[in-house]
């Protein structure tokens, strides 16, 4: 079976290394959702050594405090589902109370129209590059 995060098509990474990759996902209701997607195809965090899963982690984490600085969200969500696709990837989602599904999940029903969030995109690259660097 095809597995969308193996592939990366259409991907708009913003940085990458031997490991995984940070990827700017194109949202406009959630401008500056991030992904951290492992490279390699496993399934679940605890099929990771330790050390594998702590490096994932401080990517996680430098994405999460870029995101924060650079969106000013009120909430960040950190979801790691893998329902859907089960390849170990991390979703970092900036949240705002009056978005269009808060306070649920953003894979739930809308509540209310979306909001339009201006984002400086370039600033967020350019930060999560620097962190990561």
């Amino acid at each position: 079976m095809a597995c969308e995060l193996c592939d990366g098509n259409d991907e708009d990474v913003m940085w990458r290394d031997d490991f995984c990759r940070v990827v700017l996902v194109s949202d406009v209701v959630y401008p500056g959702f991030c992904r951290v997607i492992l490279h390699r195809h496993v399934k679940e965090m605890t099929d990771l050594s330790v050390a594998e899963r702590n490096r994932l982690m401080t990517v996680v984490f430098a994405v999460e405090r870029v995101v924060r600085e650079v969106v000013q969200p009120q909430k960040i969500n950190l979801a790691s589902l893998g329902n859907v696709v089960p390849h170990v990837h991390w979703h970092v989602i900036p949240r705002f109370t009056d978005d269009q599904t808060f306070p649920n999940p953003i894979w739930g029903a809308a509540k209310r129209g979306s909001m339009t969030r201006m984002v400086d995109l370039a600033k967020l690259r350019s930060k999560v590059i620097a962190a990561l660097s």
